[in-house]
């Protein structure tokens, strides 16, 4: 199942976020070696949020994730929400739905 994470950063975050991005950046792209995380980034210009997609067998993998996460953990992050996401069209797509 994919899952979307959004996240809606505080409005500080461009400022504080230099000493944890390492750490932030390191758990993302080990997920993603470990197939559980597709992409990610920070949405805006200037960035005041980011999302991420997982592939993953339930949600509570996707919290795992935030509860480990350096910017949630040091307060960079004000709310963010995990939603699954039904993916109908692409190659990655767990529901493929094509026109009849």
């Amino acid at each position: 199942m994919h899952y979307l994470l959004t996240y809606h950063y505080t409005d500080d975050y461009l400022e504080r976020r230099g000493q944890f991005r390492n750490a932030h950046l390191r758990q993302a792209w080990e997920w993603q070696a470990r197939g559980a995380l597709l992409l990610g980034g920070a949405v805006g210009d200037p960035a005041d949020s980011a999302v991420l997609v997982f592939d993953c067998d339930n949600a509570q993998a996707v919290e795992q994730f935030v509860q480990a996460d350096a910017y949630f953990q040091n307060g960079l992050v004000r709310s963010y929400r995990i939603q699954p996401w039904t993916t109908v069209v692409g190659d990655q797509a767990h529901t493929p739905i094509r026109p009849e």
